[in-house]
């Protein structure tokens, strides 16, 4: 799931880079891209994943 949210978050980085936009200070796409590598960082550590539903263990 957080690696959806990473490209969701690069995907919008990538746009306003793009569009050249300015959203001010809070969002720019450098800001956006260090939170896409938050979320897959996040994920890549196993954060978020139930380690119940393994696949092909059926015991």
């Amino acid at each position: 799931m957080l690696a959806i949210a990473a490209a969701v978050i690069f995907g919008l980085a990538l746009i306003l880079d793009f569009a050249d936009a300015n959203l001010g200070d809070a969002f720019t796409p450098m800001t956006l891209l260090l939170a896409g590598m938050f979320c897959l960082a996040l994920h890549f550590a196993g954060v978020g994943v139930n380690a119940r539903s393994r696949v092909g263990s059926r015991r």
